[in-house]
Formats: C-alpha cells, sequence, structure tokens
C-alpha cells in the first residue's frame, strides 16, 4: 500500500481526498498548514506528497523549496486553484514534480498519485548522508565540510549510493546507472570503487563505503 501526505487546508476536500485514496489502497495523512505537513514530513517516509499551493503558517512553494534545499526526493504533485503559465513556472523552480489545477476528478488524482510514487523526484538539489553532502546544482561533494574531488564517473556512482543510503545498490544496478547497455569489463566497477572510496573516506576516523558480499556496495554512517 502506498504512504501519501496530503498538505491542505479545505477540510472538505481533504476529507474526500483521503477516503477516496483509501478507497483505492493508498493511506493519506492530513496535515492542514504548512508547518504541520513539514513536521510529518521530517517524521515519516511517504512514497509521495499532495501539496496545496495556497497554505497557512507556510506556503506551499517555501515548503517544497526546503524539501529540496534539505535533500528530500520525495515525488510532489503541486495542487492549486492557478492555472497561470507563471504559477507554474513558479512551482517547478521550487521544486515540484507536477500541477493538477483545482477543481480535479479524484480518478486523476489516484492515476497521477500512482505515477509519481513509482520514482523519486529528480527536484533534489542537496543529497545528504551522514558527513557526506553532494550539491547538485554547484556539483561540490563534501565530507565533514572538507571538500572531495571525484572523477565523472566516481561522481555518478557516489550519486546513485547517496540516493539509496543506508540501503545497498547492486553491483549491476551501478553499472547500468553509469555505463548503460554499455557495460565494462568486470574489475571497471571495481577500480572506479576504489577510487570513490580513497576520495571519500581518506584522512577521516571511520570508512563509510562498504561492500556487501556477493551484492554491491553501500554507505554506512557509523551511528547506523
Amino acid at each position: 500500500m502506498l504512504d501519501i501526505l496530503l498538505v491542505e487546508d479545505d477540510y472538505d476536500l481533504a476529507a474526500t481526498v483521503v477516503q477516496y485514496l483509501e478507497l483505492e489502497a493508498i493511506r493519506c495523512d492530513h496535515a492542514s498548514n504548512g508547518v504541520q505537513g513539514l513536521k510529518l514530513l521530517q517524521g515519516h517516509d511517504y512514497d509521495a506528497l499532495l501539496l496545496d499551493l495556497n497554505l497557512p503558517k507556510l506556503d506551499g512553494l517555501t515548503l517544497c523549496r526546503q524539501l529540496r534545499d534539505s535533500g528530500y526526493d520525495l515525488p510532489v504533485l503541486m495542487l492549486t486553484a492557478r492555472d497561470q503559465l507563471q504559477d507554474k513556472l513558479d512551482g517547478f523552480r521550487a521544486g515540484t514534480d507536477d500541477f493538477l489545477t483545482k477543481p480535479f476528478e479524484l480518478d486523476e488524482l489516484v492515476v497521477r498519485t500512482r505515477a509519481l510514487a513509482r520514482r523519486r523526484s529528480g527536484q533534489t538539489r542537496i543529497l545528504r548522508y551522514g558527513e557526506l553532502e553532494m550539491d547538485l546544482y554547484k556539483h561540490e561533494v563534501s565530507r565533514a565540510g572538507r571538500a572531495l574531488k571525484l572523477s565523472p564517473t566516481g561522481w555518478k556512482l557516489l550519486e546513485a549510493l547517496l540516493r539509496e543510503a543506508p540501503a545497498a545498490v547492486a553491483r549491476q544496478r551501478l553499472e547500468a546507472i553509469v555505463w548503460g547497455e554499455s557495460l565494462p569489463d568486470s574489475n571497471v566497477l571495481k577500480v572506479h570503487i576504489h577510487h570513490v572510496r580513497k576520495a571519500i573516506d581518506s584522512g577521516f576516523p571511520f570508512s563509510m563505503l562498504e561492500t556487501v558480499p556477493s551484492y554491491g556496495f553501500a554507505l554506512r554512517d557509523h551511528d547506523d
């Protein structure tokens, strides 16, 4: 069952959406303002966010922007009564993935929600895990504030690992992310992983890049 958060200050609309989604086997929490929504997001792992644009305390654009700046790759569907192009452009700049203009059909909401929940958002600006931070806009990566140097291939590998951390990523998936269908010789991934490990772990008190035997690799924080 999908786990969704709806942030909407219209209680009647929210109740209707929550009930309809539950009929479609989609569990839905509800927050009536942006601050409450942000607190729920920080304490739960949702599959997607349904976000009203006009919200009390913290508006939808600001909430979405804060999520992206903090590294959340949660897919966001913005719900809005505004249908002007500029409003949508502002939303995409803030980091939303899709728009649905009110009033909308509940069937369409379900279809779009399921489609979004099948993928993580590409709108994330900063990826963080433990001491590691990757700024996708500035193309900078650091550990504990120290700038790291990575090759283009190393960058792709670390980005893939950061997006899944602390879960392990299979060797075959890493190869597909970096080289697509033109798979390299068996040792090439091993060599690049060695360079990534050297870049992010050398000079630090503990290693973050771990080998998962017979599977792949994972980033692990010492507190995990």
